[in-house]
């Protein structure tokens, strides 16, 4: 099989290894004359952003670069990135990166032609409205991680430093314009963040395949993205120049961020907040809290798990399931406990309360309330 497409599902995507040479195409397709390419700090400084800038540069189309991004990003990351645009004069953005370069370069579009704070745009009820919809820059997103799946993402995740809290951003024009998803960029990934960004993709798959909203479509898509997963994380993590393995996860990363339109859950509502409270990698953090979190929705998901598990080859229905997403963790490095990532029980009634205010919550199959959510803390502590 030929691992190589142009697809327009769910946006325009240029897939396969070596297609970041068409960065300049893809430019030229969002009617992109002059880009800022906006990354993260790390990846501000390797080969792999100093080759799509001399791509950028070749087609004359200017090396400009803003990588002031911090993993987590936050408003203070946004308006030197939105003041960096509006003073180079430019025309639309290029997100480059993991969840942090691709969700801050989708805001930097976002905010550069708004006046209000970010803020007032955050995912509730139509506050996405508000937005002067003529005032976002095109995005040409380009991932170079397989796990967030924000490039064929409607929404960013941004840090408010003051609160400390995690807020969704969200607008239909932040989904980009055109992405181009070459496994190659991936090669360079360490295993950590190999296992931590691919368990990221399996934990959109498993919470939109747990929600209880209708969707159809993305029940399917979630089911497959598992499937992709199971298969081809533990190649890629063993053979980090398994081109064929990192294609098949770019693929499940776009899938789990498509699907999980039908909603999340109780994983990412607890993932937020430490991510925002102790800087913690955000799938490796989803990975610690799924196998509670499954045992806390058993009994409503048990039945649907139990058609997950026949499909994955993995026997025993829905506790083979769960025993093998403790396995699959043990397998790829994952730590067992919070506490091993930093998380202290003096911050638990903190979390809980910043927890029932995410909006993963409205996703999750069984009702999550400040003390049920305190046990699951304590439960993965």
């Amino acid at each position: 099989m030929t691992l190589t497409g142009n697809w327009t599902y769910p946006t325009a995507i240029r897939f396969g290894a070596g297609r970041i040479a068409e960065l300049p195409q893809a430019c030229a397709q969002a009617g992109i004359g002059k880009p800022l390419l906006v990354t993260d700090r790390g990846l501000g400084e390797l080969p792999i952003t100093a080759q799509a800038l001399n791509i950028l540069e070749a087609a004359g189309l200017g090396r400009a670069l803003f990588s002031d991004v911090d993993p987590n990003p936050n408003e203070t990351n946004l308006a030197a990135g939105v003041e960096a645009f509006r003073a180079g004069d430019h025309d639309g953005v290029i997100a480059f990166g993991g969840g942090s370069g691709l969700d801050l370069g989708k805001m930097v579009a976002f905010m550069s032609g708004q006046t209000r704070p970010v803020w007032d745009f955050e995912d509730i009820g139509d506050w996405w409205t508000r937005a002067d919809a003529d005032g976002i820059a095109p995005i040409v997103a380009v991932p170079t991680t397989a796990g967030t799946g924000s490039e064929v993402g409607r929404a960013s995740v941004i840090t408010n430093s003051q609160s400390h809290e995690k807020k969704i951003i969200f607008h239909p024009k932040v989904l980009p314009s055109v992405v181009i998803c070459d496994p190659e960029l991936t090669v360079g990934m360490p295993r950590p963040i190999t296992a931590g960004t691919g368990l990221d993709a399996f934990a959109h798959c498993v919470e939109a395949f747990s929600s209880p909203h209708y969707h159809p479509m993305s029940q399917g898509i979630a089911l497959e993205g598992m499937r992709l997963v199971k298969e081809n994380l533990p190649r890629a993590y063993a053979d980090g120049h398994d081109i064929e393995a990192r294609a098949h996860m770019m693929s499940a990363a776009m899938m789990g961020s498509t699907a999980f339109q039908k909603g999340l859950g109780a994983i990412h509502a607890m993932s937020h907040p430490i991510g925002a409270l102790f800087d913690s990698h955000h799938g490796t953090t989803n990975a610690i809290c799924m196998p509670a979190v499954l045992d806390f929705n058993a009994k409503p998901i048990r039945k649907r798990f139990d058609r997950v598990a026949a499909y994955l080859e993995i026997d025993g229905g829905f506790e083979g399931f769960r025993t093998f997403v403790q396995s699959f963790n043990d397998r790829l490095g994952i730590p067992r406990r919070l506490s091993e990532i930093g998380v202290t029980a003096e911050r638990i009634d903190e979390l809980a309360e910043m927890a029932i205010r995410d909006p993963s919550c409205g996703g999750n199959p069984v009702e999550l309330t400040r003390e049920n959510l305190k046990e699951l803390f304590q439960r993965c502590l």
